[in-house]
């Protein structure tokens, strides 16, 4: 019976990567792919190579936390272990029925709490760390955000440029006795600094993937001694890898579903933000989730991106509150800042959707910036970036899923064990 229930945790185990896989390589390499920087299967193979990386490094000390952390590692039985896998595969099915990127970290440790719970074994110092960091990251990556998007994101937007090429940026020239590899001649200078800033940031969040999301798949299974760490990592990082081959090639063609009008400039910086915050928080072996982080950065950046319509004076002196209240939103990620209102660089949904065409964002020098107080607030808020009801929905599945975890997780191990 043990023996049985051991094989049903890895396959369990093998399926929660296999997801994890399949929706992260999509959030990753979907600029990169769309972008024609590198093909599906190139993506795939970076995300994979990254993701080890990052779970055979920092992702250790997050698989010791909630193998041996949280509760202590001796509850971690077969059935609490299949149990525990179930509900973080629970939030996968969840996330994918209802379109929400609904955190998998949070919802795997709300298992092992319900398990904590209901074995008088929680560690709840640990715990309160835990949650302090879920509510200090998010603000961390949402002042960071505005920040960036009011002193910097313009000088970015400004001085960097990304091209969607008709071929891909790396070619195999046969035309010789020996094949070789060159670069697409249409790429200009600025081009290749903005697509290797594109591939970079897509492999340090395979990395910082890696290193957050391996625990959610292993972590139960390596706390009751069925693998060791290493086994562990193995067995996640290659069904992730088994997922960014196959179901991440639909992710990738549809990636734009969601943040259709979000520039490439802002994925990068959020991504960048995100993926560094959930990084720091993977070596000090706290779980956390990358999608909340990157998603309050994303409302912060909008936020600050659109209060460079007022100085801090005058925003201090509600001079411009009538103005800024009605324009302080996230839709100025995609202002227009071409003659013909339609942003300068391309957004994902174009370069993933293959709609951008002859549109490189590619500009003839670099344009002014105004100053902050002298940019107009209807061109900083051409349009609405976030729909009101669907980032409630977010937030309302961010609260429910891992609160259900805990309380399904209870119940069930109350009457199991």
């Amino acid at each position: 019976m043990v023996s049985t229930l051991v094989v049903v945790g890895l396959l369990v185990a093998a399926f929660v990567g296999f997801n994890i896989g399949g929706s992260s390589t999509g959030v990753a390499f979907g600029p990169a792919v769309g972008s024609r920087l590198v093909r599906k299967a190139t993506a795939a193979t970076l995300f994979t190579l990254f993701a080890f990386l990052g779970a055979w490094t920092v992702g250790r000390n997050v698989i010791a936390t909630m193998s041996d952390g949280i509760v202590p590692a001796v509850q971690f039985s077969p059935i609490a272990t299949v149990g525990v896998l179930f509900f973080t595969g629970l939030a996968l099915l969840l996330s994918n029925l209802y379109g929400v990127p609904a955190s998998t970290s949070m919802t795997a440790v709300g298992a092992i709490v319900g398990l904590g719970l209901a074995t008088d074994s929680l560690n709840e110092a640990l715990m309160f760390t835990i949650v302090s960091a879920w509510i200090v990251a998010p603000l961390l990556g949402f002042v960071t955000g505005a920040i960036v998007g009011r002193y910097l994101y313009p000088q970015l937007e400004a001085h960097l440029s990304f091209t969607r090429f008709e071929r891909h940026l790396v070619q195999l020239d046969r035309s010789g006795n020996v094949p070789r590899l060159s670069l697409n001649t249409n790429a200009a200078p600025r081009d290749l600094v903005g697509s290797f800033l594109v591939i970079a940031i897509a492999c340090y969040m395979g990395f910082s993937a890696g290193a957050s999301n391996a625990a959610n798949a292993v972590a139960p299974l390596v706390g009751n001694g069925s693998i060791t760490i290493e086994q562990g990592i193995v067995l996640a990082v290659a069904a992730i890898g088994l997922g960014g081959f196959t179901i991440a090639r639909r992710t990738l063609a549809t990636v734009s579903d969601g943040i259709t009008d979000l520039p490439i400039l802002a994925a990068l910086v959020v991504s960048s933000i995100g993926a560094t915050i959930i990084t720091v928080l993977s070596y000090l072996g706290i779980p956390a989730s990358l999608a909340v982080s990157t998603t309050c950065c994303i409302i912060g950046l909008g936020w600050g991106r659109a209060s460079r319509a007022a100085t801090l004076a005058e925003i201090a002196t509600r001079r411009t509150e009538r103005e800024l209240a009605a324009g302080l939103t996230t839709g100025a990620l995609a202002a227009s800042t071409g003659s013909d209102d339609r942003p300068t660089s391309p957004t994902i949904g174009e370069l993933a959707s293959s709609t951008a065409g002859e549109r490189t964002g590619r500009r003839d020098g670099d344009r002014p910036v105004p100053p902050i107080g002298e940019e107009h607030i209807d061109e900083l808020s051409a349009e609405s970036l976030f729909d009101p009801a669907a980032t409630r929905r977010i937030v309302i599945l961010w609260i429910l899923a891992p609160s259900l975890s805990v309380v399904g997780s209870y119940l069930l191990f109350s009457v199991l064990l």
